[in-house]
């Protein structure tokens, strides 16, 4: 491992088969998504930079909630390469560094600058984007490693997967993260 890469931790945000229990659930943008999301882990690992894999969980326990470990969903996504952890977590919130033990792990590791992926764009990971940025760590969000799906506004208008995306690389940009490329991550970091 690189010293540059050990200052470097890639946060994969859950990625996990509860997604597709959701009625949201859409495989129209899923194939480019695993695709550059495996090329980063594959990277990722090449260089020696940890991957700390982050599940959620919520709500009651109950087989029918997607969410709880009663469902037999709490698992990665079938499509999603086979990697060693550094370290798994389970979340509760939308922010993977609250109530995960997550931030003192990366303190203690010496990590200065996470590379953000996972699932969805707008919501988790890019949450834990701005709070990871307000705590102090440099962020590099990974947008094409990154998956939403279609919403409705409360207007009643529907809001494509691609303008959820460009509204969080616009809200991100040079205040809260570096947007980059799967390559232009793995390159940062070599370089850090």
């Amino acid at each position: 491992m690189s010293t540059s890469a050990a200052t470097t931790a890639l946060l994969l945000i859950d990625v996990q088969a509860s997604f597709r229990a959701r009625p949201y659930w859409s495989d129209a943008e899923a194939p480019a998504f695993f695709e550059r999301t495996n090329a980063l882990l594959a990277g990722a690992q090449a260089a020696g930079i940890p991957i700390v894999q982050v599940f959620h969980t919520d709500g009651p326990e109950s087989a029918d909630n997607a969410f709880s470990h009663a469902s037999g969903l709490i698992k990665p996504l079938e499509e999603l390469r086979p990697f060693d952890a550094a370290l798994r977590v389970e979340k509760h919130r939308h922010s993977a560094l609250v109530g995960t033990g997550l931030p003192v792990w990366l303190h203690q590791h010496g990590i200065r600058r996470l590379i953000v992926a996972g699932i969805r764009t707008e919501q988790c990971c890019e949450t834990t984007t701005r709070h990871a940025s307000d705590e102090g760590w440099e962020v590099d969000y990974v947008t094409e490693a990154t998956l939403t799906f279609d919403m409705r506004t409360p207007s009643g208008t529907v809001l494509s997967a691609a303008a959820i995306r460009e509204r969080t690389e616009t809200v991100l940009a040079g205040r809260f993260a570096t947007l980059c490329t799967v390559e232009q991550a793995l390159q940062r970091a070599r370089q850090a």
